[in-house]
């Protein structure tokens, strides 16, 4: 581990020097490059570097402590002795922590598909929470929200809502949303009174660059159709809504949430390479279908990951036995908790597996 740490640690003193080198200065692309590599690198820098004056004080005070002292300054030296010890082994952890194998889309932009499933008008309405829930939890995250495409029902619910997360470390966060989120309520429509369990599917993917996912002209076909729902006059009268559908895969990308034409193409493009990328993941995934799967993380989206009983005020994550008993505030997006709760776990399972 330590050769580890000083191999990284003198990457990135490397890569503070080129920073300054002028010729990287006038490179846009490289500079931004060696940025980012620096700050990816930084958390774990400076860990060790806290980490090589901690053992350099531990080792410093044993020395002391061998020498003739009086009690008083004996028992200092042993509390200080205690102390660093103690910050050592955190700083182990820590740095065991970092140094685990980081997804390469943890700092992507997000496309997430929101379904309902089960339950008809219910399992809309649902959805519509939950799309109210993550654009919540988005702004206090400082993340912005792009709406893709949306079909709605009658009552307002969401019988599919698409729409981009942007900010750095969003896949990192929202990729444990992704799976059926179940729903224990007395719908609106229930004139009885009675309980209903639906369920809405959620699918977190990172965003695909056109350099990691290459559609070509001639493998789509491009749709164009009026409008459908809100958005105006040009409803139904101007053909700006599209289709995009990807001829090897047959997999298929709308977009009609702008006006312009060339804004919804390219919208439906970006969901499109997305969805392709998602698919040769789970392929790859499917692979190594016999290993045992993480509990956390998977992206199974017909696996059931979370409860929220409203008459218990109860919000159960299957995945790691975790309840809280705070639903409106979970609801109004406050999923931190959860989500720290679902990273500390997939970090604990990494580290017992020795990765």
């Amino acid at each position: 581990m330590l050769d580890r740490l000083q191999s990284l640690a003198d990457r990135y003193e490397k890569l503070s020097e080129l920073l300054c080198d002028p010729d990287v200065a006038s490179d846009s692309k490289k500079l931004r490059d060696y940025s980012k590599e620096q700050s990816d690198l930084q958390p774990a820098f400076e860990a060790y570097t806290e980490y090589k004056n901690v053992m350099e004080e531990l080792d410093a005070a044993k020395l002391m402590q061998g020498e003739k002292l009086d009690d008083e300054m004996r028992e200092m030296v042993k509390m200080e002795i205690d102390d660093l010890s103690r910050r050592q082994i955190e700083l182990e952890e820590k740095i065991r922590i970092l140094l685990l194998p980081k997804d390469p889309n943890d700092d992507k932009n997000v496309i997430v598909e929101i379904r309902g499933a089960a339950g008809g008008d219910e399992a809309a309405l649902f959805a519509s929470d939950l799309y109210r829930m993550y654009t919540r939890y988005a702004d206090t995250q400082g993340w912005r929200i792009e709406l893709m495409d949306a079909n709605t029902n009658d009552l307002g619910g969401f019988k599919e809502v698409i729409f981009m997360i942007n900010g750095r470390g969003a896949y990192s966060k929202m990729k444990y949303e992704s799976g059926a989120h179940r729903v224990q309520r007395i719908p609106t429509t229930e004139s009885g009174g009675r309980i209903h369990t639906s369920t809405s599917t959620v699918a977190v993917m990172p965003e695909a660059e056109e350099v990691d996912i290459e559609i070509l002209d001639k493998d789509i076909r491009v749709d164009t159709f009026c409008s459908s729902g809100a958005g105006g006059q040009s409803v139904n009268t101007t053909k700006s809504a599209v289709r995009v559908t990807h001829i090897p895969t047959g997999i298929v990308a709308t977009c009609q949430d702008g006006k312009s034409q060339n804004s919804n193409k390219e919208k439906a493009l970006q969901v499109l390479r997305a969805r392709i990328s998602d698919m040769m993941r789970q392929e790859e995934e499917a692979k190594y279908a016999g290993e045992r799967k993480s509990k956390v993380g998977t992206g199974d989206r017909s696996e059931r990951i979370r409860t929220y009983n409203f008459p218990q005020s109860r919000v159960t994550d299957h995945r790691i036995g975790l309840t809280l008993h705070r639903l409106d505030s979970v609801m109004n997006g406050e999923i931190e908790e959860i989500i720290s709760a679902l990273s500390i776990a997939e970090q604990a399972e990494l580290l017992e597996k020795g990765e």
